[in-house]
């Protein structure tokens, strides 16, 4: 028999607390007692992004969530649902996450559902809602198959994931500063966040975290947050619309439109599905990787530091 749970659906119960947040924020930053920026055409934009990622999340969301509980008939074990059990569930599922926003980042595939998060040019709360309508399309819920099998069932994966996003959501504000020091060692915060979200060479590519920073540390990709280097929102090449049509496809338009160009290799249209963003296949374009180079060629007494490639021996443009 298949074991069926109703958990508590723990982003929805969280919304009065992010509509209050919201509006917290925006009268504290309007009236000059906060840092931070608002544009209405943008945080509505936002919040559009946000609604249209419930709908997809209703409409669709089924399916992974059958998938997965299609796939517990073959776990291994049957772990039940102990407080271990859910703490050891929110523990993996967050370096699950983490793995899962690396792979966002580095292959265009999934890039082209994450972007629409990040094409934001201003950090507020409102920012945090600007979700991707297409996320199923990717299939980066199959990551989560392997904690299914271990003994994990789908539901209390679901669950536990949800207090993930209600941690990412307060993280998204230029209000907070640097917090204390032994809490940005262990947790994600709104100073490690923030240089995710910017555009700025040493920035690009780090700090993948969803609840703990402690992945970015073990596995290379921690940045810290500069004062001389202050975060620049958005992406390398800004939408300039407030369509939200536009901004929750733009990019697999412009995938596919790449990968269907006249007189490409069979090699390179898949090059244009799973390379990194900004991948070209004659060099034309910029990757994170030619970006973070060209600004250590101009300033070589940045290379070698967090974020940065060593010198290269190529002269400066």
């Amino acid at each position: 028999m298949m074991e069926s749970y109703d958990f508590p659906q723990v982003t929805q119960l969280a919304i009065p607390f992010f509509v209050a947040a919201i509006l917290i924020e925006l009268w504290l930053v309007r009236s000059g007692r906060a840092k931070g920026s608002f544009e209405t055409r943008d945080t509505l934009t936002s919040l559009m992004m946000g609604t249209g990622n419930v709908v997809a999340g209703l409409l669709l969301g089924v399916v992974s969530y059958w998938a997965l509980l299609w796939l517990w008939q073959f776990r291994v074990f049957n772990l039940g649902l102990s407080a271990w059990v859910f703490l050891a569930a929110f523990l993996l599922d967050d370096l699950r996450y983490y793995v899962y926003h690396r792979i966002a980042h580095r292959v265009r595939w999934v890039w082209a559902e994450h972007v629409n998060h990040h094409s934001s040019q201003h950090y507020n709360l409102s920012t945090a809602l600007r979700q991707s309508w297409t996320g199923l399309f990717t299939f980066m819920f199959v990551l989560q198959a392997p904690l299914v099998l271990l003994g994990f069932h789908p539901a209390v994966i679901a669950f536990t994931f949800g207090f993930n996003l209600v941690w990412q959501f307060w993280i998204h504000t230029e209000t907070i500063g640097k917090m204390w020091g032994w809490f940005e060692l262990i947790f994600n915060t709104p100073s490690h966040h923030r240089v995710h979200h910017a555009t700025n060479p040493r920035y690009l590519d780090a700090n993948y975290a969803g609840t703990l920073i402690i992945w970015d540390r073990m596995f290379g990709t921690f940045v810290e947050e500069l004062e001389e280097d202050r975060p620049r929102y958005g992406i390398v090449k800004n939408l300039g619309t407030f369509n939200p049509l536009k901004v929750a496809f733009h990019e697999w338009i412009g995938m596919f439109r790449d990968a269907f160009l006249p007189g490409l290799t069979l090699r390179e249209r898949l090059n244009y599905l799973i390379k990194p963003p900004g991948w070209s296949h004659d060099g034309s374009r910029e990757t994170s990787e030619s970006l973070k180079a060209a600004y250590v060629r101009r300033n070589p007494a940045e290379a070698g530091k967090p974020g940065l490639p060593m010198a290269s021996a190529e002269p400066a443009e």
